[in-house]
């Protein structure tokens, strides 16, 4: 009962919040000096011209009923217009880009898969490579392997994502050869080839999140460690495995995780830098180049689709402290 209650509450807030976080987005883009019906009519464009296609598009009626027709066009779809010429904007629909005549759910699904390619090699990358990296600093405290890796992270933390690509790009793509700068290969195409092309855009974010997770994990293993209930496990004579692996690293692992699901809901959403540095088009270019180009409708929809993966990720990792910690 606890647990029903427990996930209805959860899911009833992450409505709510979804509910808040679309009409503040919607809201702020549409009330922005730039007109997406004067765009698409053209400097050109007369007075009753501009009328039509601000019909046409819906942008006619009030900001509440623009917001409800939003909403509703996600459960129900849109028809934008009416006879030969409308246009049909299927369930669920985020909003239909006209600069680019396609709705915005086909937009993003077309991009999508390139971010959940870039985000999910990069985090399980870093989440290890972090994790185990501040366990041994922790295990080693003072010695030179744990300064070595501690001045790694702090080189980590400081550089942009930017020159770290760039750098990448530079040494293993132009001067060793080793691997490619960029164009994603699907999945299903070539598996190997896939892994191949991402490899650079995988160490890059790696690099960068790895440093933190690593001081962090350092700081709560060296906390736990000087515990009572680990100063008792050690008395009761466990092995040193079991005392790290099973107490300390089981309490660790708490805050990490928080952290982990809120950097891979975010990345999910987008991961701009890395996207535009190895030319890769996911939804951080899609975003880039709708705010470039003025597209609300584009960028409204990657706003909400981030906004859920970011509550998704909260809610996931609400879960998970069920499992590390039956006490939370």
């Amino acid at each position: 009962m606890k647990l029903a209650r427990f996930l209805t509450l959860r899911f009833v807030g992450m409505i709510a919040v979804l509910l808040v976080v679309s009409f503040a987005t919607f809201v702020v883009f549409y009330i922005l000096p730039a007109d997406p019906a004067r765009m698409e009519c053209g400097h050109l464009c007369t007075a009753g011209q501009l009328r039509q296609v601000r019909a046409f598009m819906g942008l006619d009626k009030s900001v509440w009923r623009q917001y409800l027709d939003f909403i509703v066009g996600i459960f129900d779809g849109r028809t934008f217009g009416s006879g030969k010429g409308a246009v049909v904007c299927a369930a669920p629909c985020l909003g239909y880009s006209f600069q680019q005549s396609r709705s915005v759910t086909t937009l993003i699904a077309q991009t999508f898969p390139v971010t959940l390619s870039i985000a999910v090699g990069a985090a399980i990358l870093w989440l290890i490579s972090g994790v185990v990296a501040g366990m041994v600093s922790a295990l080693k405290r003072g010695r030179p392997i744990d300064r070595a890796l501690m001045t790694t992270s702090i080189v980590g933390i400081s550089a942009p994502s930017y020159l770290v690509g760039l750098l990448g790009i530079l040494v293993f793509g132009f001067k060793l050869k080793l691997l490619p700068t960029g164009e994603y290969v699907p999945l299903l195409q070539s598996p190997l080839q896939w892994a191949y092309h991402l490899i650079l855009p995988w160490c890059t974010l790696a690099f960068i999140s790895a440093a933190i997770y690593a001081r962090l994990t350092r700081s709560q293993m060296l906390e736990a460690l000087g515990e009572d209930y680990i100063r008792s496990a050690r008395a009761r004579g466990l092995r040193e495995r079991r005392v790290i692996g099973r107490h300390a690293l089981h309490n660790v692992m708490i805050p990490v995780i928080t952290v982990f699901g809120l950097d891979v809901g975010t990345l999910l959403g987008g991961a701009v830098i890395t996207e535009k540095v190895f030319s890769m088009y996911g939804l951080g270019a899609l975003l880039i180049n709708a705010v470039q180009t003025t597209d609300l409708s584009v960028i409204s929809g990657v706003t909400l689709i981030a906004a859920i993966f970011v509550v998704l990720a909260n809610f996931v990792v609400d879960l998970t402290y069920r499992l590390l910690d039956p006490r939370v």
